[in-house]
């Protein structure tokens, strides 16, 4: 069963195999193709049409191993909810190896759902047929919003029930691309487990695999480059309203990638305090916090590098005095990222300042939560106002004279046209979102063996800034009924 040439090439497995247990995974009684996403295929080198052929198929649900592949399940600790766990690891994930993509960049491709590994715990080692799908929708919407994200190449069905909490449900396997699987978590357990030398070897896989322009040896360079990557990242994520909703360390990597999409959603009406995971009880991980949470995990990851940047105890107080800074400058990232992203949302000039500009958006987003206004719609909508359409928002508002004066001093802010700036913010805000009603649409569907329902939310995510005849029921905000009672919780 070859018929491809996959084309691995596995620095993991030759550099760093003690991070991890070489394991095949485990076949799975019928497999039968759900999805090969083309496009991303021929991105890696890899032919579609094989994939969705039956020995394709055979290696996308782990019932055969790809020439060249070097399975095995990678190991990392993580603080989970503020508690840290010493030992988690793929508990049902298998890293098959890398491939270099057609723009020369090294991408890890694994599958999840595919068995029992050695850190499986208690666990099947299975994924459901709903949380596969919900990453592979949810992911590449992030994608196409121009959010970094791990992709989801293919999904399998299994032919097999698996049992949850509630109830039997069919079994799936996702193939996982990802700039890298190696979390804060990684880090984490290296830290406590390794020798010097695999502390050394590691940070310096990291270095060079993710964060090359950081010089050798430079272990601050490297918390700096970390730090600006997951900065630039969580901007993104609250300029769309994506709630990740389980930051724990083991799911924040050192790429600056999203990951591992569990109990995530969107917002409907802004709100910092919203939380829709189930186990998320304390609201640690609510909308507002993300940014806090992320400088929160970074320090995490900087205290990994102790043992490398103050090898000497007497230049130990210094050394974590330049860490934490480093840390500390997380805020300013961050609020620089932020400012410029919805500087675009707000169609305001590059010249406008800091301080103009955050007053006019903290205001914006202030009335946002007042009003309950729905995140993606009212940024939508001010596109139309420079178009014209004086009280799309203040018809919308029971307070219309704070709407207007808001709106009056953002209007004097424009400096372009307005016709131009208005296409220029179309641009950058989305009319399509993975809305969470539409996503646990499909799912239900999938459910029932039928995909179109999720084939066709597909095709308007991947293009969620063009707005097209026909999709107006893909642009509306849930049923105010639907969200109030809405949780998600984790795929496991």
């Amino acid at each position: 069963m070859h018929g491809m040439d996959w084309g691995f090439d596995n620095t993991f497995a030759r550099e760093l195999d003690w991070l991890g247990a070489p394991i095949d995974p485990v076949p799975v009684a019928a497999p039968t193709l759900l999805t090969v996403n083309d496009s991303l295929a021929l991105e890696l080198g890899l032919d579609p049409h094989w994939l969705a052929s039956t020995d394709g198929v055979a290696h996308l649900a782990g019932n055969a191993v790809p020439e060249g592949a070097q399975p095995r399940a990678q190991a990392y600790a993580g603080h989970q909810f503020g508690q840290f766990s010493p030992l988690l690891g793929d508990g049902r994930a298998h890293l098959l190896g890398e491939v270099v993509d057609a723009h020369g960049a090294r991408r890890d491709l694994g599958l999840k759902g595919s068995g029992r590994t050695p850190f499986s715990r208690g666990g099947d080692g299975r994924a459901a047929l709903g949380p596969v799908l919900r990453e592979l929708i949810v992911s590449e919407a992030m994608h196409a919003l121009g959010i970094p994200t791990t992709r989801v190449l293919a999904a399998v069905a299994t032919g097999e029930q698996i049992l949850r909490a509630d109830g039997p449900t069919p079994g799936a396997v996702l193939t996982r691309v990802a700039a890298s699987h190696l979390r804060v978590g990684t880090a984490e357990l290296v830290r406590m487990r390794a020798s010097d030398a695999q502390q050394l070897a590691f940070a310096d896989y990291v270095r060079r695999r993710h964060h090359p322009q950081v010089a050798e040896g430079d272990h601050l360079g490297l918390i700096d480059a970390v730090v600006e990557a997951q900065a630039a990242l969580i901007a993104r994520w609250m300029s769309v309203g994506f709630i990740h909703g389980v930051m724990n360390t083991d799911n924040m990597t050192l790429s600056g990638e999203t990951i591992d999409y569990g109990p995530c959603a969107f917002l409907e009406a802004h709100d910092p305090n919203a939380v829709f995971s189930s186990i998320d009880t304390m609201g640690r991980y609510r909308f507002g916090a993300q940014p806090s949470i992320a400088q929160w995990n970074l320090a995490r990851y900087a205290e990994t590098l102790l043992p490398l940047l103050a090898p000497d105890p007497s230049t130990e107080s210094d050394l974590i005095e330049a860490a934490t800074e480093r840390i500390r400058a997380f805020e300013t990232r961050f609020r620089g990222h932020w400012l410029r992203l919805h500087r675009g949302k707000l169609g305001l000039p590059d010249a406008l300042s800091d301080s103009a500009t955050a007053a006019l958006t903290d205001d914006l987003l202030a009335i946002m939560i007042a009003e309950r206004l729905d995140h993606t719609h009212t940024f939508r909508l001010l596109a139309t106002v420079l178009r014209g359409a004086d009280r799309a928002v203040a018809d919308l508002v029971d307070d219309s004279v704070r709407w207007l004066d808001w709106q009056s001093r953002w209007l004097a802010d424009i400096t372009t046209d307005p016709q131009s700036t208005a296409d220029a913010m179309d641009r950058v805000n989305p009319a399509y979102l993975a809305r969470n009603h539409l996503v646990e649409e499909a799912l239900a569907a999938a459910a029932t063996g039928d995909l179109a329902p999720t084939e066709a939310l597909l095709d308007v995510l991947r293009d969620p800034f063009t707005v097209r005849p026909g999709l107006d029921r893909y642009a509306a905000p849930a049923p105010a009924s639907f969200t109030a009672a809405y949780v998600t919780f984790c795929g496991t």
